[in-house]
């Protein structure tokens, strides 16, 4: 009888244990992705403008432009140790890179074939 009790009462425990880690994973997930929608729109006027003011050869219209859309906010491995973020943007099959550390704009024509 004493046994039982005993693997009862961890069993409530483990469940207890399991759905609170799932609450707080849920929570913190949904932090995450407001964290993240507040520095994609705060980053998102700078990119426009960085990416319509890069010398190109084939020039990047965000606005005005046919199809558009935001691919977002991402992180690029520089080297072993170095991230950087890079926030790209794609009008009219041209795609811009822009990185919000050095407020730099990289456009390109090929999506798929980029460094």
């Amino acid at each position: 009888m004493n046994f039982q009790r005993i693997a009862i009462v961890l069993f409530v425990l483990l469940a207890a244990g399991l759905a609170g880690s799932f609450y707080f994973s849920w929570k913190t997930l949904t932090r995450l992705r407001t964290v993240q929608a507040f520095v994609e729109s705060s980053v998102f006027a700078d990119a426009v403008a960085a990416c319509e003011r890069a010398q190109s050869t084939t020039p990047f219209k965000w606005n005005g432009g046919q199809s558009t859309a935001v691919i977002g906010l991402h992180s690029v491995k520089v080297d072993k140790s170095a991230v950087s973020a890079s926030y790209t943007l794609f009008a009219d099959s041209v795609y811009c890179d822009y990185d919000p550390i050095r407020k730099k704009a990289d456009i390109g024509s090929n999506f798929l074939e980029r460094e």
